[in-house]
């Protein structure tokens, strides 16, 4: 499993861009299919995903709904425009931080 300051820094990118693929969705059920995704190497605990989610529809960035099932509240999330937006831009902004790690790692020459 990635350190935890490896998923605080990812983890807003990692939602958003989860969120626009994937639509609409809720907490347990992101946790679960990023552990799928990553093999178990990256884990979104539930201290670093809802205060992410809050301050993400806090931003306009997600908007929430609320379904009964099974007899309990469910929250799912659904990113906004301006999500989406921000999600494309820091996609973007990783793939260049990416690149220069690689170059700052020496893993990929000039």
């Amino acid at each position: 499993m990635y350190s935890k300051e490896l998923i605080k820094g990812t983890l807003r990118t990692v939602v958003l861009r989860l969120l626009d693929r994937e639509g609409r969705m809720y907490g347990y059920q992101m946790s679960k299919l990023v552990e799928d995704m990553s093999a178990g190497q990256y884990k979104l605990t539930e201290g670093a995903l809802y205060p992410l989610l809050h301050k993400l529809v806090k931003d306009g960035m997600l908007v929430t709904e609320t379904e009964t099932v099974n007899g309990r509240a469910r929250r799912y999330y659904r990113i906004t425009e301006a999500g989406r937006a921000a999600a494309a831009d820091r996609r973007e902004e990783f793939r260049r931080f990416l690149l220069t790690m690689r170059q700052l790692l020496d893993l990929q020459p000039e």
